[in-house]
């Protein structure tokens, strides 16, 4: 009698499991079926159905977990659903809809970027999140600092994230701070010219000239063979003759020839760089300006008109090769 109750009991465990069990396996296909067509719809701009779609198949995840193999498949919905929600977003829009498609988006992509299986829609979800908290939509800087930290943290190597937090940081008038993330970027990327591209900008937007430049002719130093790092150079020294009316006449003719000796170094590696041959003529013609000697001024306008002419023959030149035959 013992042993049949047994078998009894056990049979009835089974039977209350096996049930269970397919109702899991049988959601989650389900969860399928809507995925595919809620893919269907996000193609096709249908964003409203998507969002519809893709909320089944977050319930059967939220319900049963990402234990499965196919559940955590399912889990890029929270990334296309938060996505989808951002595309309903219209900028300027203060609507208490438009603001709920905005925080749905937002509420998405942190979801994504925590419970996604697929490390790049985790990372991509973190790159729209931090897009989300920008300035013409959540416009919240706060709330993106811990973000792009976390992409730091995640991928150490990648240097655009340190560059978005630079950015960040100098948006919000901390140059300190953005200076502090550049010079990280630049301990371990000592050897890559954009990091010195980037560093340039940062300098001269925060009006530091003469770092500006020294950071742009390390660049130089990495690519010594590069025309575009020497003609670079020299647009900087003919913005900061021509604009900046604080410097005097002697600093004006000491930009100006370091200028000229930018675009020369630049000709000596291309001498048909057309852009290099018309700032030379523009500096040929300040330098000119800034000489009291007549033979010399004509010396040097007479050199200004042989560099543009050279200028106007290779984009004649030029035009002419890329026009289709007839």
């Amino acid at each position: 009698m013992i042993k049949q109750y047994t078998l009894v009991k056990v049979a009835a465990i089974a039977l209350a499991v096996v049930p269970l069990t397919s109702c899991t396996f049988f959601n989650e296909l389900g969860a399928v079926r809507a995925f595919k067509d809620a893919n269907v719809a996000y193609a096709r701009g249908r964003y409203a159905d998507a969002i519809e779609l893709y909320q089944k198949v977050v319930d059967v995840i939220d319900s049963s977990g990402v234990e499965s193999e196919l559940a955590q498949q399912l889990t890029a919905s929270y990334f296309y659903i938060g996505n989808s929600y951002d595309s309903l977003y219209l900028p300027g829009d203060t609507s208490a809809d438009n603001v709920h498609n905005l925080d749905e988006a937002i509420r998405y992509y942190e979801l994504a970027s925590d419970l996604s299986t697929d490390r790049s829609l985790q990372v991509l979800s973190m790159q729209y999140l931090v897009a989300a908290f920008g300035p013409d939509k959540a416009n919240a800087p706060a709330r993106s600092e811990p973000v792009l930290r976390e992409m730091i943290q995640r991928d150490p190597e990648n240097p655009d994230n340190y560059f978005r937090l630079a950015q960040l940081y100098e948006e919000a008038g901390l140059f300190e701070d953005a200076e502090s993330v550049y010079q990280s970027v630049r301990s371990f990327r000592s050897e890559d010219p954009v990091v010195y591209l980037q560093l340039a900008g940062f300098y001269n937007r925060a009006g530091e000239f003469d770092m500006t430049i020294d950071a742009l002719e390390q660049r130089a130093m990495m690519e010594p063979d590069n025309p575009e790092a020497y003609y670079t150079i020299s647009t900087f020294f003919w913005e900061k003759a021509f604009r900046d009316f604080r410097i005097t006449q002697e600093e004006k003719l000491e930009y100006i020839m370091a200028g000229l000796q930018a675009t020369d170094r630049a000709l000596s590696l291309n001498d048909e760089y057309v852009d290099a041959l018309v700032y030379k003529n523009i500096l040929l013609r300040m330098q000119a300006n800034e000489i009291e000697d007549f033979d010399e001024r004509d010396a040097l306008i007479a050199e200004a008109d042989e560099v543009r002419s050279r200028a106007q023959e290779l984009e004649e030149s030029q035009a002419a090769a890329s026009r289709p035959a007839a």
